[in-house]
């Protein structure tokens, strides 16, 4: 009996954590609990919600200078947490980059953000946000390219 009963707690936990995963955030010990957005429903926020606070936002690329038209419009998504801090990943050139977004001390709006691959390329990014699922800044790649950068709908 008490078999079954171990059996049926450990399913139920297993069902309960289906679809999200626990991911640590950081050096300062956090963690928050990722929850796959579902498809997408006409008229939905591109936000999603996730771990309660956090916000998973799109993140979209666009060229601003001719080395950046050679590669295109590069997206990605960057995970707001609504700390003043900030996980990204984004597509670019073959390669996913990612890292972290860091918001301005005595600006709770304007932000740094930078990100590496593991063949050595990186970006740097500035940003202000103006509502927190939406913003706009520039980023510059370690190949040259430059972009303007608009997060969230």
């Amino acid at each position: 009996m008490q078999i079954r009963k171990l059996a049926t707690a450990i399913g139920l936990q297993a069902f309960a954590l289906s679809g999200c995963y626990v991911v640590p955030t950081g050096q300062d010990g956090n963690y928050a609990i990722y929850i796959p957005a579902g498809p997408a429903q006409p008229g939905a926020s591109s936000a999603s919600h996730v771990s309660g606070a956090a916000k998973v936002l799109q993140a979209r690329l666009y060229p601003d200078n001719d080395l950046a038209t050679q590669t295109g419009m590069v997206s990605g998504t960057v995970t707001n947490m609504m700390t003043g801090k900030g996980r990204f990943q984004i597509q670019y050139a073959g390669e996913v980059l990612t890292g972290e977004a860091t918001r301005v001390n005595g600006d709770s709006r304007k932000g740094i953000a930078s990100a590496w691959g593991p063949s050595g390329s990186f970006m740097s990014c500035e940003y202000q946000m103006s509502t927190p699922v939406q913003g706009a800044g520039s980023c510059t790649f370690s190949s040259g390219a430059k972009y303007k950068v608009h997060i969230g709908s």
